[in-house]
């Protein structure tokens, strides 16, 4: 049995997963020029954790880091959110950047990774706050994370199905990135860790390229949840909006007029949302409603992380974004 004082601190929703340090030059400069570069913190799975706490989810990210400056920087940049860290400090290893370069069209917006050796490539079941995570209603993580060292293959794997185990719901998002593994690569370590996940969202595409699905969205998520017994499959569609599958319903929102900023991080805003509503016991339709609003305000802030309030989502969500906040 638990004891009162964790029962009463018991976290809503803990997440796993790399965050980096992102370091951009302003407007649309290009690196190779540009004298000034500026520092955020940035992770998939943290800006989720962020997302959520934002909409009112206690929130916990747990990962590994070097202990020095640059390691420290990333939780100072994360804590600022509000939200829970959990940290496995180790001497061993760096902390990885990735630099963003935004550009218009025909350039586009450029991604250059420096991540190799990451601290975290080396967390090992001991390095999680196990507790933690069996006492949290949810536990997310995605599949950038076992993407990045054959150890955190192992080590999502394990957690996944601890934490089902233990009666916390998994969810997961399929994350898919080119740049870490091949489609192939992906699709035979993500269905190696689909039985222990309730909840999954996958981006439409990769549910194309990387889990080799045919069909309309809801065929997607239909022959997913059928094929692999999940609680409820997400699939985003970008512009086209978001559905899901649960309880044998299919559930659908179109996306909200934006005007963007900065796209990155869109997805990780929408996942954190929707998990929040579906943490406050909210309705599915509810809850893609929740996550296409906040994916659309994302769009227009700079960085990686959604810095909403429940308010401004509200006001999306009843569509009334024309008015002038005084």
């Amino acid at each position: 049995m638990r004891s009162a004082n964790l029962v009463a601190h018991m976290t809503d929703l803990v997440t796993f997963g790399e965050t980096m340090l992102r370091l951009s030059p302003p407007n649309s400069e290009r690196i190779e020029s540009t004298s000034t570069l500026e520092l955020r913190a940035a992770g998939a799975e943290s800006n989720v954790a962020i997302a959520a706490h934002r909409l009112g989810a206690e929130t916990m990210w747990a990962s590994k880091l070097p202990d020095s400056p640059l390691g420290r920087r990333v939780v100072a940049g994360l804590r600022q959110y509000g939200i829970d860290t959990e940290i496995a400090w180790t001497d061993d290893g760096r902390q990885g950047t990735y630099y963003l370069e935004h550009g218009t069209d025909p350039r586009g917006t450029n991604v250059i990774y420096d991540r190799a050796d990451a601290a975290v490539t080396t967390t090992e079941l001991d390095d999680l706050p196990l507790g933690s995570i069996r006492d949290a209603k949810l536990f997310y993580t995605s599949g950038i994370t076992p993407a990045l060292s054959s150890t955190l293959e192992s080590t999502v794997g394990e957690v996944l199905r601890d934490a089902q185990a233990t009666g916390t719901t998994t969810a997961f998002d399929v994350n898919y990135r080119s740049k870490l593994w091949s489609p192939a690569e992906a699709r035979e370590s993500l269905t190696d860790l689909f039985p222990a996940i309730d909840l999954l969202v996958t981006a439409e595409r990769d549910a194309r390229d990387v889990l080799g699905r045919s069909g309309d969205a809801e065929e997607i998520a239909r022959g997913l949840a059928a094929d692999w017994d999940f609680e409820t499959v997400v699939v985003t569609r970008g512009s086209a909006g978001a559905l899901a599958f649960h309880d044998g319903e299919i559930f659908e929102q179109s996306a909200f007029d934006t005007e963007t900023v900065d796209p990155i991080g869109t997805g990780d805003a929408f996942v954190g949302a929707f998990l929040a509503c579906r943490l406050d016991e909210e309705d599915v339709q509810t809850a893609l409603e929740y996550g296409s609003a906040t994916a659309a305000l994302k769009r227009t802030i700079p960085g990686d992380v959604a810095v909403v309030t429940r308010e401004e989502v509200e006001r999306v969500v009843a569509s009334d974004v024309s008015e002038i906040s005084r």
